[in-house]
């Protein structure tokens, strides 16, 4: 009797687990998969992924744009009025607008916040439509500056930058899923995937992409469709790549900005970028471009627990260099620079996001005193080093160029030795 008892409550168990925990509802995978795809945002990819969900908060994508109605937490500034407008006058000559003219938004009229951590820019509304506020403040320095403050109201944020801020623009109807740079972004659209039931395994996988499982180059350019700056290809006026999806050809729907084609203000003459949100153009002419070195063999996109460095780098500093560098000897400009500083002339800080400087190059290239004097507008690596700062150029060229010579042997001449032939056996 114990026994037959024992074996009813294991398969009740068995039922309670097979039509309780499993009971998934029915869907229909081919009329599902004739639905066009759509955006479901990360609350919904969550309910499942949500150790990857929880790492994601973790990084900077999830704070590229904050909702400030929801929450006035995300304004890190002080919105006082006089200090904004005493920092936009010491700029003088370099503001289109008086600095009594400039607008600045109220607190309240504060839609949505752009970035933390170097910068932080304000979405409000006129007429319906989301712009950039002419007024941007620069957390590292404590400062506010301006932002295309004569024509902030003839640009819309959408338009021109949403599809880089927020997750799911939709330009015809001016609209988006969600603000930040989200799950789907990289992922993308989710609508079929979350709708599968877990049992449809080999179906759900298809549904969604996953960047790890995409040959290098296409997988890269998810990251260069933003890391970028250029023209739309399929919508005009456009400054981000409309239409494209990840996995996609990123030429197809976004071509790069250069300097031969006449874009001086965000790139040097020599191609190397000069302003923020470029690294992919910059990649794009490095060794680490033609080797198959990507942004993720540097860089992760979510790991559970505090980054390491601000840039999200696997490790901190140069130390990440020696991932895969090993330095086997310390000659030539190496045996001054002995500290393992990779990065300062490597990847000098010739980029600007906030400040002057606060970014790094991403050619990899050490530019020479050389590069400066062909081109005074072109700085190099060596004067982007305080003890180098206001040095001589021709004298640091010289003092490299005296460095970078392997000296030739110095020594005795060995005389000959003479062969002299053994005497013949008897």
């Amino acid at each position: 009797m114990k026994g037959k008892t024992s074996a009813a409550i294991m398969l009740g168990l068995f039922a309670l687990l097979v039509f309780g925990c499993g009971g998934e509802q029915s869907v229909d995978v081919k009329q599902l998969m004739a639905q066009p795809k759509a955006y479901v945002g990360s609350d919904t990819c969550k309910m499942c992924h949500l150790e990857h969900y929880d790492s994601w908060k973790m990084t900077l994508h999830s704070r590229m744009t904050q909702d400030a109605q929801k929450n006035r937490d995300v304004i890190i500034a002080d919105f006082d009025e006089k200090k904004i407008r005493e920092d936009l006058a010491k700029l003088g000559d370099k503001l289109k607008v008086p600095a009594d003219q400039i607008f600045i938004p109220k607190v309240e009229d504060i839609k949505y916040t752009i970035g933390s951590q170097w910068k932080q820019r304000y979405i409000v509304e006129k007429g319906g439509v989301l712009y950039i506020s002419p007024v941007q403040y620069n957390a590292d320095t404590d400062r506010w500056v301006n932002y295309n403050e004569a024509t902030w109201d003839k640009n819309p944020w959408l338009l021109k930058c949403g599809g880089c801020h927020a997750t799911g623009v939709d330009l015809d109807k001016q609209k988006f899923v969600e603000p930040a740079v989200s799950c789907e972004a990289c992922h993308g659209k989710g609508s079929w995937h979350a709708a599968l039931p877990k049992t449809a395994v080999f179906e759900k996988r298809q549904t969604i992409v996953n960047p790890s499982k995409l040959t290098s180059g296409v997988a890269t350019e998810i990251c260069g469709s933003c890391h970028n700056r250029g023209k739309a290809t399929k919508f005009k006026d456009a400054e981000w790549a409309v239409g494209y999806e990840p996995g996609k050809a990123l030429e197809v729907f976004f071509k790069s900005t250069s300097f031969a084609g006449g874009d001086a203000r965000h790139l040097y003459g020599n191609e190397f970028s000069k302003a923020h949100h470029q690294q992919y153009i910059d990649w794009k002419q490095s060794k680490h471009f033609k080797e198959g070195v990507s942004c993720v063999s540097c860089h992760y996109v979510h790991q559970i627990g505090v980054p390491p460095t601000r840039s999200q780098t696997q490790a901190a500093g140069s130390k990440q260099c020696f991932q895969c560098h090993v330095q086997i000897n310390q000659n030539m400009a190496h045996s001054i620079h002995s500290f393992a500083n990779c990065v300062g002339c490597h990847m000098p800080r010739i980029v600007t996001s906030a400040e002057s400087g606060d970014l790094h190059s991403h050619v990899f290239v050490t530019l020479l005193p050389s590069e400066t004097l062909k081109n005074k507008d072109m700085p190099n690596s060596c004067q982007t080093c305080h003890k180098h700062k206001n040095e001589d150029l021709k004298e640091l060229q010289a003092e490299w160029e005296a460095l970078a010579k392997i000296p030739k042997p110095v020594g005795v001449p060995m005389e000959p030795i003479k062969y002299k032939q053994a005497p013949a056996k008897k």
